[in-house]
């Protein structure tokens, strides 16, 4: 504290910094000499050129042909220039071929690629370079080795080079994001959506949503602080209630998005339910190509839920199989059953498995059947339903025509025959379960950019509450409507990160990997 009040800012604020006074308010709440309040002060004093300089293996661990370990900070240059044995640095950007050596001992660890990226022109916008070596692991563990001898230097915590390219303005909260669901994409459509919220786009649209709020905010100030003086125009609260109402339609939009982006980022959950003996877990063997499951003639072999991820037409899925639907006295089995319908009603698709001989031909028999393993309290109408005819290798002659007959009579769900025995009919399941992931998830990059995580649909959630709220209080108090803005653009800051963001840094780089 006797440091903050003796702080040039007491007297002179910098553009954008808090005065010391407001200082003073975060550190009352924090315990002297915590971590916390060391950063307050860290911040106040320690300029960005003072920092620690980093470095990480960026490109994965194991046996490679290339590995890239990357440095960032004010010592890069140095440390550069130390590994080299060059007093020059190589030429901006600019790929150079040098022997590596440890500089304690000057033993050469390995002839590789160097290249010097200045700041502010970087990813981190640090002076930053990057190492492309042999992927060995001793020649990995060797430079890696040099550089912590190196003063000055640190290994970098995880997702730290994306915090300080953040820090740094690099980056919005909404692209480290995407960055960080790049790096995970599994499938074409997750890499598209990752690559397109990387670009910016979900970001400009709440950016310009913000500056939205901000107009209308600074008019309803404008308003109550000089209404009685005539200087403003007419109509002034008119444009910014026609404003909100016109913000408040497309965010609400935004969020009635069926969650195709979440379902795109995590995977859609397809659930295979049946009664025992159907061939669930034989039709989970088959999709995932591999026994994920074990297949007995016993009814009531599967007990919990087995689950694998699976890329199907570039779209991931989260494939469960489930215990058979069925009364049973068994204790372990009924919790199994109990399970399988918990699954059910957190489905994003379901596949139900009939035997193909155990059902007649006939609507009302399908429908039955049907109903016996879904019943109404279990989707309550929420997700599609994929019906699945097994064993149709076991059919007499015609009858599987007679079965898709009466499934088209009476209506029932998409349905395909399938023999999970001889593989008949498992291109079309996959055509099915494709075209019902594409209507569920649609194309990444056609529309306006889906919300990705849980946190901006909460903030999105509570944004639109304020903004419901202001038409409310505006006839009321009007000092309590502009509230109502000032905390809908809160809201969207917490998003993008220009707003409120200390508290959620932490959450979105802890699933960094280090390097990153």
């Amino acid at each position: 504290r006797g440091l903050l009040e003796s702080h040039p800012l007491r007297l002179r604020p910098a553009g954008g910094a808090m005065w010391p006074g407001t200082w003073r308010k975060v550190l009352a709440g924090l315990a002297p000499g915590s971590s916390a309040a060391l950063r307050v002060v860290k911040r106040l004093y320690c300029p960005a050129g003072k920092r620690d300089t980093i470095f990480a293996l960026s490109s994965g661990h194991g046996k490679c042909g290339v590995a890239v370990i990357r440095t960032s900070g004010p010592a890069s240059g140095a440390a550069l220039q130390s590994l080299t044995g060059q007093q020059e640095l190589p030429r901006p950007r600019a790929v150079a071929l040098r022997r590596i050596h440890d500089p304690s001992s000057a033993e050469t660890l390995d002839r590789g690629l160097v290249i010097w990226f200045p700041g502010p022109h970087s990813f981190t916008g640090e002076d930053c370079s990057e190492l492309h070596v042999h992927g060995g692991p001793a020649v990995v563990g060797g430079v890696l080795q040099a550089l912590g001898r190196l003063p000055g230097l640190r290994p970098a915590d995880p997702g730290e080079f994306t915090k300080r390219a953040f820090q740094a303005g690099k980056l919005g909260l909404t692209e480290v994001e995407g960055l960080g669901d790049l790096i995970h994409a599994e499938t074409e459509a997750q890499r598209r959506q990752a690559l397109r919220q990387m670009e910016g786009e979900l970001g400009q649209l709440y950016q310009r949503w913000s500056e939205e709020l901000t107009k209308a905010l600074a008019h309803v100030e404008a308003f109550i602080d000089f209404s009685e003086d005539d200087n403003l125009e007419e109509g002034v609260l008119a444009r910014v209630d026609a404003a909100v109402q016109t913000l408040e339609e497309e965010v609400r939009g935004h969020l009635q998005d069926g969650r195709r982006g979440e379902r795109l980022r995590g995977g859609v959950h397809v659930v295979i339910a049946g009664p025992t003996n159907a061939g669930k877990s034989s039709l989970l063997n088959l999709l995932c190509q591999r026994p994920a499951a074990i297949v007995s003639p016993v009814a009531g072999t599967t007990r919990d839920v087995v689950e694998s991820a699976l890329n199907i037409g570039g779209y991931p899925v989260v494939l469960s199989d489930t215990a058979g639907l069925r009364e049973t006295q068994d204790a372990v089995e009924r919790e199994g059953v109990s399970r399988a319908r918990d699954r059910l009603q957190r489905a994003d698709v379901v596949l139900a498995v009939l035997a193909a001989v155990d059902v007649a031909p006939e609507p009302g028999c399908l429908a039955d059947a049907l109903r016996a393993v879904l019943p109404p309290g279990a989707l309550a109408g929420r997700a599609p339903c994929i019906l699945v005819l097994n064993k149709a290798d076991l059919l007499e002659e015609g009858r599987g025509g007679a079965l898709l007959g009466a499934c088209g009579e009476g209506a029932l769900s998409p349905v395909c025959l399938l023999s999970c025995k001889t593989g008949e009919g498992v291109a079309s399941l996959l055509s099915l379960l494709g075209a019902q992931l594409e209507q569920m998830c649609g194309d990444p990059l056609t529309g306006s950019p889906s919300l990705t995580q849980a946190r901006h649909r909460l903030h999105l959630t509570s944004c639109l509450g304020s903004l419901g709220r202001y038409h409310g209080y505006k006839s009321l108090d009007l000092v309590l409507a502009a509230e109502e803005l000032r905390l809908a653009r809160r809201h969207l800051g917490k998003i993008t990160g220009r707003v409120s963001a200390e508290e959620i840094l932490d959450i979105v780089f802890r699933d960094f990997c280090v390097g990153k």
